[in-house]
């Protein structure tokens, strides 16, 4: 008599399956090495395939997988930012954060090399791509802020946080994730509310946006909180007004 040894069931993926295996297996082997450090055969072992298929779907080799990692990095990245126009605006921005911290967290290593350069399969396409996304993440945060036509002391502000959000998450990496994400996020919004009050004191634009925010805010947010404590820090400078 034998006995039937029970194969499992095999199922041919689609180009597009495919390729998604082999991008999600690029994306794991960034976010924990540099780019340089990842081989085609690094890729080919994590995917379970063979060398020969990873060149099928990506013929200009490991140039054209990192490219096209980099780029799916970047619209989630970019989706990280898409918040419903709903409630305050430092509850979006906290949403948005928290889904961006989460990926920086995820991403580790990966995120760094990204961020930083010097890799060399860094080209001017892979920096398009990342300048990208931030460029994405501004226009995002402009709609939250309802502004049809930004000026360029709003526009420039905006983008000034995205690049400060970006070095407290590479200076988080280095400082081994601390402090935790919450309060680096909440940090960051803080962050993001002074540099606008600032921006408010010279741009009639920008100043019309703070009231229309500070309008949706209840007293015991974000905002409310982050005012009651700057109020002691200032208050021995009374003099100065």
């Amino acid at each position: 008599m034998t006995s039937e040894v029970p194969t499992r069931a095999y199922r041919r993926l689609s180009v597009e399956e495919r390729r998604s295996q082999l991008l999600d297996a690029a994306l794991s082997l960034f976010a924990a090495r540099a780019p340089e450090e990842v081989s085609l055969d690094d890729v080919a072992e994590a995917a379970g395939v063979s060398r020969p298929l990873v060149y099928r779907y990506f013929p200009g080799g490991k140039q054209q997988l990192y490219e096209a990692a980099l780029r799916s990095a970047a619209e989630e990245l970019e989706h990280c930012f898409a918040e419903p126009p709903q409630g305050p605006l430092t509850q979006r921005l906290s949403n948005a954060l928290d889904r961006y911290l989460a990926f920086v967290d995820e991403h580790d290593a990966g995120f760094s090399a990204l961020l930083q350069g010097g890799s060399v399969v860094e080209t001017s396409r892979t920096t398009a791509i990342v300048d990208g996304v931030r460029r994405a993440a501004a226009e995002h945060i402009l709609v939250h802020l309802e502004v049809e036509e930004p000026a360029p002391r709003l526009r420039m502000t905006v983008r000034m946080w995205i690049t400060a959000v970006e070095a407290a998450s590479l200076i988080w990496l280095d400082e081994e994730k601390e402090p935790p994400l919450d309060e680096l996020r909440d940090w960051l919004v803080e962050q993001f509310v002074a540099c606008l009050v600032a921006t408010a004191t010279r741009d009639a634009q920008t100043a019309g946006a703070v009231r229309a925010a500070l309008a949706m805010e209840p007293a015991d947010g974000p905002m409310g909180t982050f005012a009651r404590a700057v109020l002691p820090v200032v208050g021995d400078a009374a003099h100065l007004l």
